[in-house]
Formats: structure tokens, sequence, C-alpha cells
């Protein structure tokens, strides 16, 4: 394991010290990256990403967050070149209200929604929310299978919303792993002020 210490550092500092102990690899390993903004979450991403790494991303606390990279071996020939990106959201809110995706087999649902999700990692340009209500909120607990993708997102600065009666219906308010909880007026409002809206069905 190796750790990169960014804590402080302006753009481009992150990408290049990421950018260098990515160079200096001889084989398998992962680094960690340690950062103090979203931005730089964005930007050591996606230099990291475009280096052939499989990258997750995870808010520590309100000033920290961890990039973890795991590389198979040396980069890629056609690495990223470490610039600044301007913040990668939009006023797009993704809304997601069930734990599955379409209808008809449920099995194949939960897969389609776990794909979804993973998906909306991968975007361009971010959203700037997620809600989450309904069956759509046992997503955002414990064990659920897109935690980690999610996690993800809220680090890079997506907003992760949870319906508080959803969780309490559920029985799994105590269980909330990602995002903070929020009320029917906050939904309403926050899909009322959204430039799209965009929903998995």
């Amino acid at each position: 394991m190796i750790t990169v210490n960014a804590m402080g550092d302006n753009c481009p500092i992150p990408v290049i010290k990421t950018k260098k102990a990515i160079a200096a690899l001889t084989g398998p390993e992962t680094i960690e990256v340690l950062v103090d903004n979203e931005i730089a979450v964005q930007n050591v991403t996606k230099m990291a990403s475009g280096s052939g790494g499989k990258v997750t991303s995870e808010k520590l606390g309100d000033a920290e967050f961890k990039v973890t990279i795991e590389m198979e071996g040396a980069p890629a020939a056609d690495e990223a070149e470490a610039v600044c990106i301007p913040d990668a959201r939009d006023n797009t809110v993704v809304v997601v209200s069930s734990d599955r995706m379409g209808s008809g087999n449920d099995e194949l649902g939960k897969v389609l929604i776990k794909g979804f999700i993973f998906a909306v990692t991968q975007l361009d340009t971010l959203p700037k929310t997620m809600l989450f209500y309904n069956g759509g909120a046992t997503l955002t607990t414990e064990d659920s299978d897109s935690l980690e993708d999610l996690k993800s997102l809220e680090a890079q600065g997506v907003e992760i919303m949870t319906c508080g009666t959803c969780l309490d219906y559920y029985g799994l308010k105590d269980k909330l792993a990602v995002g903070t909880v929020t009320n029917m007026y906050s939904i309403v409002e926050t899909m009322a002020k959204a430039g799209r809206i965009v929903r998995p069905s």
C-alpha cells in the first residue's frame, strides 16, 4: 500500500503527486490518496482512471477524502495529463424510487439498478444530487451492493439524500451508510429546482 498525502495541496499538486506514484510502479499496487476537497477527488479520479486504475473514493470527514487506486502494473500508455478540471457536476437530480430497475424479473431488476448507479459514477458530468425514497432507500444502507459506488459519488461532491420516513418504514434509519436523511419538503424542493431529473424506470 502506498499513501499519497495531498491534504492542503491546491490543484494540480494532488494530481501530480498521484501521477508520480503511479509512474513509479513496477507491479500491482494499491495507492491511497488523501485530499481535503471534492474537486481534488474529481481530478485525481479522472487522471487515475485514464492511467488504467480501478478507482474508488470515500468521504472521511468534512474536509477529508480518500481516493483508492488499484493498479495492476505500470500505467497505461495513454495516461491522462495532470490538469485541473472545473467542478464536474451540473444541476441534474437523479431520483431512485426502487431497489430494482424496470418491471419483469426482480433479480434482473436488482442487477440493472446496481449497473445504473455504477454508470452514474462514470459520467463526465456528475449529477448534483441523488434522491432515494420508497424501496430506493434501501440502496443507501448497510450491505447495499451499491454502497461503494455511492460513497465514491459522495466523495466527489454528489449530494446523497434518503427519505427519513422511508428508512423508518423499513426499519433502516440506524443503518444509513452514505449521505444524509431528508424529508418530503426537501425532496420536492430539490426536484423543483433541478435543471433536469433522471429516473431509472
